[in-house]
């Protein structure tokens, strides 16, 4: 049976809040309700980048940013027009704090139980965790969601979200998933802004293209252990630094951070089973003209927004999450042996209930 669910992503790249709302049965999407994005205020935002290093009053945080995420669920909820009641579900990810999965560990922030109360909706939430204590690495959760979207596009596809980390999901004739991170997606870039421009991000990519890339530097980034690491594989926003690239002129460490992203995609579909006919890309990545570029420029089959399949760009990774919470909901799998190398189709998330 189809239900409307709602989701709710908190990026790596530290932006705001992504809530979509889809009506789905776990399996296949029956309709994509509205969407939006609501920016984090800069102090949340600072707080968010303070836990990633380790600092300030995480309990306080994390009860700020459930709020937040609280406030995004009401207002699409106005924009459509629907009430609490009209939902059976909010998929609630967190905001990832840190992501270990050698060490068997991994660590959204996110309470479920307040924002069950403050929602007055079920809502599942911690959708990692059971892949990783499985073995898995706990990363993507987001390929089971694009094969339902790519029911009916030719195979073999990619599709690539280039959020703070980049991930793409291959599917095959036969609907066979293989997905991993192939490296930083935004997340570098946005740091380098922030250090060398006090901009959160390269608007429309406009800083690297004014820019050269280091081909040196490139180099020695692209010799980094983990592109040439067999698939499943996952990393942590943490696991490459701007200390390459210090030195270099602001729009020359831009250029090269935007292709050292579409290079690492161009190694990542070296471990693919078979060439993709069309890559799709989803994510705040798309907007950014320069790593479109490059993509193009590096990617042997055609690189498209993946608005030219009918869907949401924006809105991709909320959405995936409202379809695997009623999947949870439903007892079916979250993650595959293919896509986060867990050593069976792992169920998963916690279920957290309104109080009555």
């Amino acid at each position: 049976m189809h239900r409307w669910a709602l989701g709710l992503m908190s990026g790596t790249s530290l932006d705001g809040v992504d809530a979509a709302l889809i009506l789905t049965d776990g399996r296949t999407v029956g309709r994509h309700g509205p969407w939006l994005t609501l920016p984090y205020p800069r102090r949340l935002r600072e707080g968010l980048r303070a836990a990633l290093q380790g600092r300030g009053d995480m309990r306080a945080l994390e009860k700020r940013m459930t709020e937040f995420h609280a406030v995004a669920s009401r207002r699409l909820l106005n924009l459509a027009g629907m009430a609490a009641g009209d939902l059976a579900v909010v998929g609630f990810h967190g905001h990832t704090i840190w992501h270990r999965p050698a060490e068997g560990r991994t660590w959204q922030i996110g309470d479920g139980a307040l924002l069950a109360r403050l929602a007055g909706v079920p809502v599942v939430y911690d959708f990692r965790s059971a892949d990783v204590a499985a073995g898995g690495q706990g990363a993507p959760l987001v390929p089971l969601y694009h094969a339902a979207l790519a029911a009916e596009l030719p195979r073999p596809l990619a599709v690539l979200n280039i959020g703070g980390i980049a991930n793409l999901t291959w599917i095959g004739e036969d609907g066979a998933l293989l997905a991993f991170d192939t490296g930083p997606g935004n997340a570098l870039l946005d740091d380098w802004l922030l250090r060398t421009m006090g901009r959160r991000m390269d608007e429309g990519g406009r800083l690297a293209a004014a820019g050269q890339a280091d081909e040196a530097v490139l180099a020695a980034m692209l010799g980094h252990g983990y592109f040439a690491a067999p698939p499943p594989k996952s990393l942590d926003r943490g696991d490459f630094t701007l200390a390459p690239v210090v030195g270099l002129a602001p729009a020359d460490g831009a250029a090269t951070l935007s292709e050292f992203t579409a290079r690492a995609v161009k190694a990542g579909l070296a471990h693919l089973p078979s060439a993709p006919q069309s890559v799709l890309i989803s994510g705040g990545g798309r907007h950014n003209m320069a790593v479109m570029a490059a993509l193009r420029h590096h990617l042997p089959a055609p690189v498209m927004a993946v608005e030219a399949a009918g869907w949401h760009g924006d809105a991709l990774e909320a959405e995936a999450f409202a379809f695997l919470a009623v999947r949870a909901l439903e007892g079916l799998p979250l993650s595959l042996p293919t896509t986060t190398g867990v050593p069976r189709p792992m169920p998963g998330g916690r279920v957290a209930r309104p109080l009555a």
